[in-house]
């Protein structure tokens, strides 16, 4: 009676939690099982979407991208160990992609020195506010998507996604410094560009 009241209750767990489910479609996806796949993809679209529309600044574009992110998800996901959260490997897998597509498209970052450094960055609207009104919001999505694809990357991989510059330089494969000189110059043109609005 108890190893059956276990298993009920390991059985509960397990679905409650959102690591355990995605852990158990990705094994089964890996297996073969379509559907489990299409689980997957239904969960979380949106949210690997809304991080390649971010960093591609345009909709078709992310769409696209979405697309050849779940083309790679389906191709790799015999090597999702579950170590760390589906999530977590999805998001990576995501950013992965698309800077691999900036590669393809001959995109570059404008190197500097390690001199550049800037250490006095003046703090932006976007962090210093909490709140900000639906056409505040608009506007700053419309300013992100004007960047140069360079200083949009470094920008949506620092302030969106929370990466630190040596972070970044590993992904990109540039200096700390460029990373650090690219994050000032986006935040400079977006706010000449929510000046200009």
């Amino acid at each position: 009676m108890a190893s059956i009241t276990n298993a009920l209750i390991m059985s509960v767990t397990a679905e409650r939690s959102p690591a355990a489910s995605d852990l158990e479609l990705a094994r089964a996806a890996a297996a073969g099982d379509t559907s489990a796949f299409e689980r997957l993809y239904e969960q979380h679209h949106r949210r690997v979407y809304s991080l390649c529309l971010r960093m591609m600044g345009g909709p078709s574009q992310a769409e696209d991208l979405t697309q050849e992110v779940f083309l790679q998800v389906h191709r790799k996901l015999g090597s999702f160990r579950g170590d760390s959260a589906f999530t977590t490997w999805l998001h990576r897998l995501t950013v992965n992609q698309v800077l691999m597509h900036f590669r393809k498209r001959g995109v570059k970052l404008e190197h500097t020195s390690e001199e550049g450094d800037f250490t006095n960055v003046i703090e932006t609207p976007i962090q210093s506010t909490r709140r900000i009104s639906m056409v505040d919001r608009l506007a700053i999505d419309k300013a992100v998507s004007e960047l140069p694809p360079g200083y949009r990357t470094v920008f949506v991989l620092h302030d969106v996604e929370g990466y630190e510059h040596e972070e970044i330089s590993g992904m990109l494969h540039v200096s700390v410094g460029t990373s650090k000189s690219q994050l000032h110059k986006a935040r400079m043109r977006l706010r000449e560009l929510l000046t200009k609005k």
